[in-house]
């Protein structure tokens, strides 16, 4: 049996990437951390979200939309210096109205060893997929075959 593939689409089993740092291992960098969001939302863990959040910048609440489903991540750039970072990505959703792509560049910082989301200013826009696009929710089928 070939191990579930991580909801943050590295290429890895989701044992070996994102799951131990939803059981409570540090992530290694700023895209990790990012990666291992991407999944807590993609598989419904609020609680992660909220406790991967600076205490800074924490909401003092948190509740994910149950209608609407993380299918895509893109990574265009991650940076790294000491106890700083930043992500650069695009994430796509899908929801009753469709397909939506989130785009952000949100700042990281480490304290004690882990690494905390700070904050970000997201851009959302509407995603139309064309017919013989590619489905964006990353089957490998084209659109009008699998979501259109």
């Amino acid at each position: 049996m070939t191990p579930a593939l991580c909801p943050c689409q590295s290429g890895n089993a989701y044992s070996e990437c994102c799951q131990p740092l939803h059981a409570g291992a540090p992530a290694n960098s700023p895209e990790a951390l990012m990666r291992s969001r991407f999944s807590a939302f993609a598989l419904g863990n609020a609680d992660y979200v909220k406790n991967s959040w600076h205490r800074s910048t924490r909401p003092a609440t948190l509740s994910l939309d149950e209608g609407e489903r993380w299918v895509g991540l893109s990574v265009i750039d991650a940076t790294q210096n000491g106890d700083q970072g930043s992500v650069h990505f695009k994430a796509i959703s899908r929801d009753s109205e469709g397909f939506s792509v989130l785009e952000e560049t949100s700042r990281f910082v480490q304290e004690n060893g882990h690494w905390f989301y700070v904050d970000g200013i997201p851009q959302v826009f509407p995603l139309k997929p064309g017919r013989n696009d590619p489905c964006p929710c990353g089957s490998g089928n084209k659109f009008k075959k699998c979501c259109g």
